[in-house]
């Protein structure tokens, strides 16, 4: 032993090497996908008030669909449609059916309100196009397919 000052395997002591990278926790989001998870965030949050106010059958709803013309035993059928149509939205996979339904809910409720010549029906169009732009803000399949030329 006398002499033998390093005792252990020549595969042991040679020098390792790392082959593992530096791979970032989260990626930098781009300032138009923040923008647009905001802005589909608070389209989410609208629809959610929505559809619950419907299916807990709020004063404020009754009054509204009694102006409609709706009848109150719909009031709850369509709660829960618009809650549906939200979910399929928030989903990344089928946000574009989504965004798809509630354009149908918003479009239906668009002409609900023109029938009765109610100036509050700008305020579904304008959901209607924020669904879609929070949706093309923050999804780059479809700004692929629906390119913004500069």
């Amino acid at each position: 032993m006398v002499g033998q000052h390093n005792a252990l395997p020549r595969q042991a002591t040679k020098r390792m090497q790392s082959i593992a990278q530096t791979v970032p926790l989260v990626a930098k989001a781009d300032k138009s996908v923040l923008i647009g998870r905001g802005i589909s965030g608070l389209v989410v949050l609208f629809m959610l008030f929505d559809g619950v106010s419907k299916v807990v059958v709020e004063q404020h709803v009754v009054k509204a669909m009694t102006e409609l013309g709706w009848p109150l035993e719909q009031t709850v059928g369509l709660g829960i449609l618009v809650i549906a149509c939200t979910a399929i939205y928030i989903i990344p996979r089928t946000s574009v059916a989504g965004a798809i339904l509630l354009t149908g809910f918003l479009g239906g409720a668009t002409a609900a309100k023109v029938r009765i010549e109610e100036a509050s029906a700008f305020f579904s169009i304008a959901m209607g196009v924020l669904v879609w732009l929070g949706l093309f803000l923050r999804d780059e399949r479809l700004r692929a397919l629906l390119p913004v030329r500069r």
